[in-house]
Formats: C-alpha cells, structure tokens, sequence
C-alpha cells in the first residue's frame, strides 16, 4: 500500500552541522563556535568551522537531492549569516547566498522548507543572556521578518524553531551543548518559555510578510507506546506522554505545543517551573495566539513502552537485555513512529511532519568503493511501515523527512556519528551515496508502496 497522495518526501540538514564557512560571507559569530572552541566539550576537540563544506559546495549539494527524487528539502538558515549582531545591520551577502541556494533548490524541482533556528545562536545576544532574555525572542521576531520578505513567493513553509525543549534541555540545564549551561528548574523554564514567546512573535512576523506562508514548529519529546494493545495499556501510554512534573518536563511536548495549539501552559507538578509559568508576564500570555500552527514537526528516533498499573496509571517498562540500539546508543524502537504521531494528532489535531528520523552507523567505504548500509535501510523500512500504519490510524501526517542529507557534525559528539544517506570524506569533503541513498531513491518513485 502506497503513501497518501502528494505525501511529501524529503531529507533534512541543519546549518552549523553542515555549512563550515564560519568567518566567510559576513557571518557572524554564534554559541556553538564559541562552545565547539571551548576545551572539553566535544569529542576529539571538533569544531563546524569547515563541516561538510557545504558553504562552498552546495551546487553539489543540490545534485544530491535531485539525484534521489527528493521533493523537499528541510535545512536551516543561520542567523548569524543574515543578522551578524543578533540585532542590528542586515548582512545582504549572507541573504544573497542563501537566495542562490532556494533559487538552486526551486530550478530542480525541490521545495525548499526553512527552519529558522537550529541552535546557532548570535553569540552577541548570547552575550545579553540569549534564551533568558525576553529580547531575545524580539530580535528572532526580526530575523525571521528579514528573512520571510526576502524569500516572499519563493519559501511557504518554514519552522520557526528545532526541538527547543533541546536546545534549552542540553544548554541551560545539564550543560551538554551551547551555551553549557547547568541553571535550576526555574532558570531552565525562564529560558524556554521565551523560546515560545519567540516563535508567537516570529509566527506573527511571517505571516505579515508573506500572507501565503505556512508556520510550524518542530518541537522533541518523549515518544511512549503501549506495552500492549489492551486500551488499558493505550491510555497509560497517551497520558505518560504528556505528563509533566519538575525535572522531566524538558523533553516533553506539552509545554511546546499546549500554550500554542490549546492557548493555555499546562500544570506541571512541582514547584520551580509552575511558579515561573504562574509569573509569566501578561505581554507573553497575549501573544500565544500569535503562534497559531499550520503543522508540526515531529522529530522522532525512539520511544519508551508504557504499561497500565493495577490503578490504571502508567508505568514504563524497562527494556530487555540486549535490545538492538544504533551507533550513538540509542534503542532501535519502530513503532514510535505509528504511535507517536497518533497520540499527538489526537491531542492537537494538526497535520504533521516527520522532520527527523534517521540512523548513526558505523559506515566506511568498503573495497568496492561503495558504502553499503543495510542497517540504515533495515532501520528505515521498518520505521517506514509503521508511520503508514499510524496514518492509516488516522494520524495525518503529510510528509517525511529523512537525518540526515549527509554525514555531518553532530554537536557534542562531533564527527563520531554518521547519519547521512551520503557519506562525507571530511579531510576532502568528497560525497559519497550510501547504498540508502538509492534506496530511498526507489521507495521515494513508489509513493512507499515497495515497502
């Protein structure tokens, strides 16, 4: 059985991971050059000064894309590249290059979706208290005003931001990734509820700019599926992947979408981040209905079973030794990928993308010259049939995006982690088709209905 009509097939980037170029073109400095400098904080000392080269070899890039069929094409604009300072001057040549990018993109016949901010942070509002300043979120208003009038009739879908729950989980709280920071519950809520008030402010600012644009977000969270199919075991696992309580509410998508999609922050048991949501001023609160989606994105890898107690509340299940797990550690769980948009379609009622998903190997360039990853297609195929079978639940899900496009810096582990359908030679840059790749090829031509 094939995918919906006009279902939407794409891979997906982000620009620090892949760009390099870091001094070129008028770019500004962001948070995670100054992070990926600091000692200690990234595997074997790696820095995106040069990454995939992309800045230099996005031509090259493009012919990729059209070679697989893809449709579309999710990557990310850096801010820095447009807006140096965060703030201020507009940087024409950091514009023109990513123009020549879309134009690039539109002239093959791939459309191009835009997330305007994938961690890359100007240093220079870092500098100001980044996310725990309220301007800050007034100045990502700007930016994406900036960018929505200058790609007006050319860009219609953008996410304003990627999985801030991480961004502000790893960076404000446990310290893994830029800014490195290790602040209490109540700190961590400050900054991220100004990533809210950010994508309200910059929803508001697209539309204004181009009254044809579409607006999502692209928020993580705690994927959990039903131990069983008993609806016992199907409730607990829909209520265990909402629930919020001080401590685990960063990887949650409740208080990503409840204030933008139901208009309300959701409760959350405990005491630090419920009394910062209790004094969220009321500038913030009105503008929640700023940031009315069209669509969410849904970066989905793993998930957790969740079975029902005796009492009918949930309990997660632990996992059996030796459950299969990719490159990076994380377990190989293919029906987050039905339940996952099922739970939150119910929920929220929007349409969805699948903005993430992919698989870290051990990939290398074998004798032949090839690069042969069946594990990458195993874990795809399987993926695959699942989301076809949450669509067929109901969930309506319009598209899906496969991490990554290439190998690429995969922020505090570096270069240890190969995602890409294409492989990346990073001493030349040299791109390299995965046996995926034509793979992906193939199920792209046959809607899915090869799989």
């Amino acid at each position: 059985m094939s995918f919906p009509e006009n279902f939407v097939w794409g891979a997906a980037t982000a620009s620090y991971q892949i760009e390099g170029g870091v001094s070129e073109g008028g770019r500004g400095v962001s948070i995670w050059d100054t992070f990926s400098h600091t000692p200690g904080r990234i595997v074997n000392g790696d820095t995106g000064d040069v990454a995939c080269d992309s800045y230099h070899r996005w031509a090259e890039d493009v012919e990729l894309l059209k070679a697989m069929h893809l449709k579309a094409y999710r990557f990310s604009i850096a801010w820095p590249r447009i807006i140096p300072g965060g703030t201020g001057p507009v940087n024409a040549e950091g514009l023109a290059w990513y123009s020549r990018f879309v134009d690039a993109l539109l002239a093959a016949g791939i459309e191009p979706y835009v997330t305007l901010y994938h961690w890359d942070l100007p240093q220079a509002l870092q500098d100001k208290g980044g996310w725990l300043n309220a301007d800050t979120a007034k100045a990502f208003a700007e930016y994406a005003r900036v960018v929505a009038e200058h790609f007006r009739g050319r860009v219609t879908h953008y996410f304003t931001l990627n999985e801030p729950q991480c961004s502000i989980g790893l960076g404000y709280a446990t310290g893994a990734h830029a800014p490195g920071y290790k602040l209490d519950d109540g700190a961590v809520f400050c900054a991220w509820h100004n990533t809210i008030y950010a994508h309200c402010l910059a929803a508001d600012a697209i539309r204004k700019a181009d009254l044809a644009a579409l607006v999502g977000i692209a928020p993580t969270g705690r994927i959990c599926t039903p131990a069983t199919d008993s609806p016992a075991d199907i409730a607990a696992a829909r209520q265990a992947m909402f629930d919020l309580e001080d401590g685990n509410w960063t990887f949650t998508y409740s208080p990503a979408l409840d204030p933008i999609v139901l208009g309300k922050w959701p409760q959350i048991k405990g005491g630090q981040a419920q009394r910062v949501i209790d004094a969220i001023p009321q500038e913030q609160l009105d503008a929640l209905p700023l940031g009315r989606l069209d669509f969410i994105g849904m970066n989905i890898y793993n998930s957790i079973a969740v079975r029902a107690r005796a009492d009918g509340k949930p309990e997660f299940c632990p996992r059996a030794a030796g459950h299969p797990r990719t490159a990076i550690g994380w377990p190989i769980t293919p029906e987050a990928m039905e339940w996952g948009p099922r739970f939150l379609h119910e929920r929220y009622g929007l349409p969805i993308f699948i903005t993430e998903n992919g698989l870290s190997c051990t990939d290398r360039i074998h004798l032949d010259g090839k690069v042969h990853d069946p594990e990458r297609i195993d874990f795809t195929h399987r993926y695959l049939l699942a989301l076809r079978q949450g669509i067929e639940a109901g969930a309506d899900v319009q598209g899906y995006f496969h991490w990554s496009l290439l190998d690429n810096f995969e922020w505090s582990e570096g270069y240890n982690e190969r995602f890409g359908l294409v492989y990346v030679d990073y001493p030349t840059g040299t791109r390299t088709p995965k046996d995926s790749a034509a793979w992906y090829r193939e199920t792209i031509d046959a809607n899915g209905g090869n799989l």
